[in-house]
């Protein structure tokens, strides 16, 4: 299956029994990333997180006791 990273345009060739191809086809929502733009982004993530001015807006987990 030719995909097509929706961050730099590169067209990628992933198999077609893929989790990620399956993905694709059955769920329009879903894009795709390469891998250079995925660690890409992750890299500048963490960089932002380390300056402690940028935050997660993630729901707070409370513990449960059982």
């Amino acid at each position: 299956m030719r995909v097509k990273c929706v961050i730099c345009d590169k067209v990628e060739t992933i198999e077609s029994e893929s989790l990620v191809a399956k993905r694709l086809r059955n769920r329009p929502i879903h894009t795709f990333m390469c891998k250079v733009c995925e660690e890409r982004i992750a890299e500048r993530t963490k960089i932002r997180l380390d300056t402690g001015k940028f935050q997660f807006n993630r729901p707070k987990t409370e513990e449960d006791d059982w």
